[in-house]
């Protein structure tokens, strides 16, 4: 990154001039939370006695085996409180909402994972929770629709 918000020589940062004032307020929430040692340690504890980290690496002997000896081990994310490695940002996301003094967060999904684990957060901290997905993975993925409504949150189609 040569600059603030530019990648080399065309990529790059863009965002509606209407969320400007809010991206700052973000960034300055950010700034200093990242400099908060009470901010880390909260976060830390909470991966740890919220999402069950660390998870564990399990070794793929089979695979290992398979591919001429090299030893493959799998990081078990799913394993996480939410079954993916989603909650490992929204705790963080979370913290920083809350710090804010925010009471609401809307998500976007696909497949519903990471509206899974805004949802878990959300209902952790007591705030409100939008979700918007796709009409047809709405349809696709009931179960992770299923588990987002019943953690609170209003899904949008």
């Amino acid at each position: 990154m040569k600059k603030k918000g530019y990648y080399g020589n065309w990529g790059g940062m863009f965002i509606p001039e209407v969320l400007y004032e809010t991206f700052q307020e973000l960034e300055k929430a950010y700034q200093e939370a990242r400099n908060d040692n009470t901010f880390w340690q909260t976060y830390v504890s909470l991966m740890s006695t919220y999402s069950c980290r660390p998870t564990p690496l399990t070794h793929a002997e089979n695979l290992s085996n398979h591919f001429g000896g090299a030893q493959i081990y799998i990081k078990r994310e799913d394993l996480n409180h939410t079954g993916a490695h989603k909650a490992n940002n929204v705790i963080g996301q979370g913290l920083l909402v809350k710090r804010m003094g925010k009471t609401r967060v809307i998500a976007e999904t696909g497949a519903g994972q990471h509206g899974v684990a805004t949802a878990t957060m959300a209902a952790k901290f007591g705030f409100k929770c939008t979700v918007y997905m796709g009409e047809e993975d709405v349809l696709r993925q009931r179960p992770n629709v299923f588990w987002m409504e019943k953690m609170g949150a209003t899904v949008v189609p």
